[in-house]
C-alpha cells in the first residue's frame, strides 16, 4: 500500500509521481491544443519535439533520486500527452483527490489505475462532475488551503479555465478546520502573457518563510494584498510578465533547502541562493514549451514533517 501525507509544499519530499514523454503521439493539431503557449509554439514551428521532453524529464528524474526520492511513473499510455502529472490530482494530507480534468484529457486518468489501486479507497475522493478542478490550482499550506479558480460568465468558453468556484466550495466542506481561500486568475485562450493557467503559475511557497508571486496573475488586488499579509513584503519574489511566460512560479522544492530550477531563471535563482537555497539546476525549456514545468510535471505523495 503507498502512504500519503502532504500538509505544505517545501518539507522533504518523500515520494513523487513524474510524469512521462514517452508515446506522447504526434505533434497536435491547433483544434487539440489546450493552451494558449503550446499554441504558439506550434503556430511559430517551434512545438518541442518528444525526444528533448525525455531527456528533461530524464535529468529531472536523476536529481529527484539524488536526493532519495522515490519516483513513481503513470502506467504508459500510447499516443497521449502524460507529461503534467499534477493535472490529474492532488494529495492534502492522506487524502488524495482525483481531478475532474478537461474531456480532452480523459485518457490521462487511467494511467493512475494501478497507483489508485495501492491506496486505501476510502482516502480517495471523486468530486461530482460539475466541480472543475486540476492540482496546478491547489497550494497546501498547513492548515490554510488555496484555490486559484475562474468564475467569469465565459467560463465555459475558456479552455484555460480549469477550477471553478464549485471546487472552492467543495474543499471548504471537506475540510471545515481549514482556511480555504480562493484566488481568481485571469485566462485568456490564446495569450500566454495575460493568462495564468493554474494558481501555480503565479504563486508558490519556497523555503520556510518565503513566496515567489506574480501580482498581475490575480484578478482582484486582495489576493496579493493577502500574500503580503501572510508572507512579508520582504519575502516575496515579485516575477514580471515576461518571467510568469517563462514559468518563474513553476519551479519545485525537494526540501525547504533544496528546490528545482530552470538554469535561464537568473534572477530568481540568486535570489534563492542569497537565502541560502540550494538550486538544482534542470534545463527544461522543451517541456516549458507547453504551458508547464516542474510544479505541473511532480505530483507529491509523501513529505517529512
Amino acid at each position: 500500500m503507498i502512504t500519503l501525507y502532504i500538509k505544505n509544499e517545501t518539507a522533504p519530499l518523500e515520494s513523487v509521481v513524474l510524469g512521462t514523454a514517452l508515446n506522447n503521439g504526434q505533434v497536435p493539431s491547433l483544434e487539440d491544443i489546450y493552451d494558449p503557449k503550446s499554441r504558439k509554439h506550434l503556430i511559430s514551428g517551434t512545438y518541442p519535439q518528444e525526444s528533448d521532453m525525455i531527456k528533461e524529464l530524464d535529468t529531472f528524474t536523476k536529481v529527484l533520486e539524488k536526493y532519495g526520492v522515490q519516483v513513481n511513473r503513470p502506467s504508459l499510455l500510447e499516443d497521449c500527452n502524460q507529461i503534467f502529472a499534477r493535472d490529474t490530482g492532488f494529495v492534502i494530507e492522506d487524502y488524495f483527490f482525483k481531478s475532474n480534468i478537461l474531456p480532452l484529457r480523459d485518457q490521462e486518468l487511467t494511467a493512475f489505475d494501478s497507483l489508485l489501486s495501492k491506496i486505501a479507497p476510502n482516502k480517495i475522493v471523486s468530486f461530482p462532475p460539475h466541480i472543475h478542478v486540476e492540482g496546478g490550482d491547489v497550494i497546501v499550506d498547513g492548515d490554510t488551503l488555496y484555490v486559484g479558480y475562474y468564475n467569469g460568465e465565459d467560463y465555459p468558453a475558456l479552455i484555460t479555465a480549469r477550477t471553478n468556484i464549485h471546487a472552492v466550495k467543495a474543499l471548504q466542506g471537506f475540510f471545515p478546520k481549514k482556511n480555504v481561500i480562493g484566488f481568481e486568475l485571469k485566462k485568456s485562450n490564446t495569450d500566454a502573457y495575460a493568462t495564468a493557467l493554474h494558481l501555480d503559475c503565479c504563486f508558490q511557497p519556497v523555503g520556510n518563510q518565503y513566496a515567489i508571486i506574480h501580482p498581475d496573475g490575480f484578478i482582484h488586488n486582495d489576493a496579493f494584498s493577502h500574500l503580503i499579509d501572510r508572507y512579508g513584503i520582504e519575502n516575496l519574489f515579485l516575477v514580471t510578465q515576461q518571467e510568469m511566460y517563462e514559468m518563474n512560479c513553476n519551479i519545485f522544492s525537494i526540501a525547504p533547502e533544496i528546490v528545482v530550477s530552470d538554469p535561464t531563471f537568473d534572477r530568481l535563482n540568486n535570489w534563492l541562493d542569497a537565502r541560502k537555497i540550494k538550486v538544482e539546476e534542470v534545463s527544461y525549456q522543451e517541456v516549458g514549451k507547453q504551458g508547464g514545468l516542474f510544479r505541473c510535471s511532480t505530483l507529491p505523495l509523501k513529505r517529512t514533517y
